[in-house]
């Protein structure tokens, strides 16, 4: 079932603290992104915010479940996207900091990622600089061929 308009329009005000929120259509559900930063997914009018070590405690001591969806095989798969408690929505504070711990949870991720891309970068530029100099090197000389008799 697509997410309505109302609710979109609910959880951008009840997010608003953090700055310019705003919504991305994504299979039926929705993304929630400040800036160029996904830290949120809605899903059949339920928020789930993005979770990672540090902050699912706070999500399993309030009893909430990961975004869970089912393959094309029939088996079900899992985000690191979970549930907002209920009582979230009546203490817009709260939620916030909820949502900021999940941006930090994505910004972790980009950095990893800047990180691996940087090194897979160098790792590339090593092995072109390499083959570079590889080619300049003169051809081996081969071994004098001996006279036959």
């Amino acid at each position: 079932m697509p997410v309505s308009p109302e609710y979109k329009e609910f959880i951008i005000e009840q997010l608003e603290r953090l700055g310019p929120v705003r919504m991305r259509g994504m299979f039926g559900g929705a993304g929630v992104y400040l800036d160029d930063l996904m830290f949120g997914l809605i899903f059949d009018e339920t928020l789930y915010l993005k979770v990672d070590d540090r902050n699912r405690p706070d999500f399993e001591a309030e009893g909430m479940e990961p975004f869970t969806y089912e393959m094309t095989d029939g088996s079900h798969g899992s985000l690191r996207y979970w549930e907002v408690p209920e009582r979230l929505y009546d203490d817009p504070d709260e939620l916030v900091q909820w949502a900021r711990k999940s941006m930090d949870a994505m910004m972790l991720v980009r950095a990893e990622k800047l990180a691996k891309a940087a090194k897979a970068a160098e790792r590339k530029k090593a092995a072109a600089k390499k083959l570079a100099a590889k080619k300049k090197m003169p051809p081996a000389k081969a071994a004098p061929k001996k006279k036959k008799k």
